[in-house]
């Protein structure tokens, strides 16, 4: 898959294994049968990318009530994943992906505008994977601010 292609409802969800904040590798396939959120953010403890995790964590017990895991990928190192993980309270797992490689193959990296300019970079996206491993919701170019009520309401949860 290209850096520019993106996944759509239905596709099977890539496989992943990356390292979390505490060093310990984290799979999709951790996740099988079960419904999860993988996140993308640009880089931790940046004020957008605080804001968005704080959401999550702030309704984390909804999520996982409704019988949704929570996962959030970065270019970070997992040093640094630590450092946003307690700094913020964050008890979901932050993965790394330095290398960029897992976040291209979920259309995750690539052109985008910044201040009027394109550029490569993270694109802020967010997805569903359901039980089967398919890709539930699939969204790009997602705002910081406010999508986690927003994906709440899609989801109604």
């Amino acid at each position: 898959m290209s850096a520019n292609q993106r996944l759509s409802v239905g596709d099977p969800a890539p496989g992943f294994t990356l390292t979390d904040s505490t060093g310990t590798p984290v799979s999709l396939a951790d996740y099988a049968g079960r419904r999860v959120i993988v996140y993308f953010y640009p880089a931790a403890m940046t004020p957008g990318c605080t804001k968005q995790a704080c959401d999550f964590r702030d309704n984390l017990h909804e999520l996982n009530d409704a019988g949704l895991d929570v996962v959030g990928i970065s270019p970070d190192k997992p040093e640094k994943l630590a450092r946003f993980a307690d700094a913020d309270g964050l008890t979901f797992p932050l993965l790394s992906d330095p290398d960029k490689t897992v976040l291209a193959r979920w259309g995750a990296f690539g052109e985008k505008k910044l201040y009027g300019k394109t550029v490569q970079g993270v694109i802020r996206s967010t997805f569903v994977v359901g039980p089967d491993g398919r890709i539930e919701v699939a969204q790009y170019n997602v705002r910081a601010t406010g999508h986690v009520a927003k994906l709440r309401r899609d989801l109604k949860i």
